[in-house]
C-alpha cells in the first residue's frame, strides 16, 4: 500500500485498541481508490471489525464514502454476532467438561477477544480448548460424550473436531502447543506452559482462561512458529498488542527473563519493534529491546501473506513445477528467515535433514523425493 494509506492504517490501529489515542490527530484525507485499497487490505488481514471501530470515532468528514462505511458497518456486526456465538459455545463446552471432571481453558481466540476495548471487534475463528488429562484421556473422553474424532492420530497436541453447531470447529488441546523446533527449548517451554496451564481463571463470559504469563510465551511461540511455516497475519500481531497493554509489569518482566531459555528473544525483538511502530507502544510495555532489521523483515511477510500467508501470491495456490522445486522453495525461505530466527531455521534444518535421511528407503520405494509425500500409502 502506499505510504498515505499505511500511516493512516496504522493510525487506526492506535485508535482501535486505545481509547486514550484521540481522533483529532488522525489528518489523513483519502480518496475513494485509498480508502478502497484500504478495506480490501483490512479484509485480507480479518481487520474489518477493528478498523471500523477507529472509523467511528473520526469525524464524518474524515470517514471513508458512505457505501463503503456501510459495508463496514455490516462486516463489523457479522464478527460482533459470531463472537457472542463462539462466547456462548465456550461457556457449553467448558460445563460440559467440568462435569465430567475436567479442567479446560480458552486459548487464543476468546480469550484474546475478551481484552479488547470492545469484545466484540476481534474477528473470531474456531473454539481452542485446552482440557486437562492427557492425550489418551481426552481423547477417550470426547469420543465417549458422542464427538467424531477423524485425526486423532495426526497431532501430537491437539484435535479437531468440526462442525460441533453452527459450522464452528472445536479444536481440543491436550497439550499447550510449543512451537519450536529446538528440543532443548520444546522441553523447557513445555514444561513452563504445563505448569503455568494450571492457573485458570473462570472470566464472566462463562469460560475459563489461562494466565497472562501462559498466554505471553505460547502466543510469542505461536507467531514464530506460524512466521516460518505459511505465514502470520496482522490480527495476531494485534492480538498481541493487546495482550501487552493489558499484562502487569510483573507479567511482562516474568516473561522476559524466559526469552533466551526458550530460544525466542531474537524473535521477539522483531515483533517488539512492530509493536513500537505500528502501535507506538512505549518501552515499559515491551518484553526485550527491539531489533528494526528484523522487524521490518517480519513485517514484510505480514503485508505479503496476509492472515496466515494465504494470500500469498494475490491469494492463488502456489504450484511447484516438480519435487525439487518445491525443495528448494523452502530452503530459500529458511535462508530469508535466518536473520530473524537463526537458531530456529538450524534446528528446523537439522530436523529435517534426520526426517529426510531416516525416510530415504520409504521414499525409495515409493519413489518420492518430497517428505510430504512419505506418509501416502503406494496406492496414492
Amino acid at each position: 500500500m502506499k505510504n498515505n494509506v499505511n500511516e493512516a492504517l496504522f493510525e487506526l490501529l492506535r485508535m482501535a485498541v486505545d481509547d486514550d489515542c484521540s481522533p483529532r490527530f488522525f489528518k489523513h484525507r483519502l480518496d475513494e481508490n485509498e480508502w478502497l485499497a484500504l478495506r480490501a487490505f483490512c479484509h485480507k488481514q480479518l481487520l474489518d471489525a477493528v478498523v471500523y471501530r477507529a472509523l467511528c470515532r473520526l469525524p464524518k468528514e474524515l470517514q471513508p464514502p458512505p457505501k463503503l462505511m456501510f459495508q463496514w458497518a455490516i462486516e463489523a456486526e457479522i464478527v460482533k454476532g459470531h463472537n457472542k456465538l463462539l462466547n456462548s459455545m465456550a461457556a457449553g463446552f467448558t460445563e460440559d467438561f467440568a462435569a465430567r471432571g475436567r479442567k479446560t481453558a480458552v486459548l487464543k481466540g476468546a480469550a484474546n477477544a475478551r481484552l479488547y476495548p470492545d469484545p466484540f471487534m476481534r474477528q473470531a475463528g474456531d473454539i481452542d480448548l485446552w482440557v486437562e488429562g492427557g492425550r489418551d484421556s481426552v481423547i477417550a473422553l470426547v469420543e465417549e460424550m458422542g464427538y467424531k474424532v477423524t485425526d486423532k492420530d495426526a497431532s501430537v497436541h491437539h484435535l479437531h473436531i468440526h462442525d460441533v453447531g453452527n459450522g464452528i470447529t472445536l479444536e481440543v488441546h491436550f497439550q499447550p502447543v510449543v512451537g519450536t523446533c529446538s528440543p532443548i527449548a520444546k522441553a523447557r517451554v513445555l514444561r513452563y506452559l504445563n505448569a503455568e496451564i494450571q492457573n485458570v481463571e473462570r472470566v464472566p463470559e462463562g469460560f475459563c482462561v489461562p494466565s497472562m504469563k501462559f498466554a505471553l510465551v505460547m502466543q510469542l511461540l505461536h507467531i514464530m512458529h506460524h512466521f516460518l511455516f505459511g505465514g502470520i497475519g496482522f490480527k495476531q500481531i494485534v492480538d498481541y498488542c493487546i495482550l501487552l497493554k493489558r499484562s502487569t509489569e510483573a507479567d511482562r518482566r516474568a516473561v522476559s527473563a524466559l526469552l533466551s531459555r526458550f530460544g525466542v528473544k531474537s524473535f521477539c525483538s522483531a515483533l517488539m519493534w512492530i509493536m513500537s511502530y505500528v502501535f507506538g507502544l512505549e518501552s515499559d510495555r515491551l518484553l526485550c529491546k527491539p531489533n528494526e532489521k528484523s522487524g521490518q523483515k517480519v513485517l514484510a511477510e505480514v503485508y505479503d501473506g496476509g492472515h496466515f500467508g494465504r494470500f500469498r501470491n494475490n491469494g492463488k495456490p502456489v504450484y511447484f513445477k516438480n519435487g525439487f522445486d518445491q525443495w528448494w522453495h523452502y530452503r530459500w525461505l529458511g535462508i530469508r528467515q535466518f536473520r530473524v530466527v537463526p537458531s530456529e531455521v538450524v534446528w528446523c534444518e537439522i530436523k529435517y535433514w534426520f526426517a529426510f535421511i531416516g525416510t530415504i528407503p520409504r521414499r525409495i520405494k515409493l519413489r518420492r523425493l518430497v517428505l510430504s509425500d512419505v506418509k501416502k500409502k503406494p496406492s496414492e
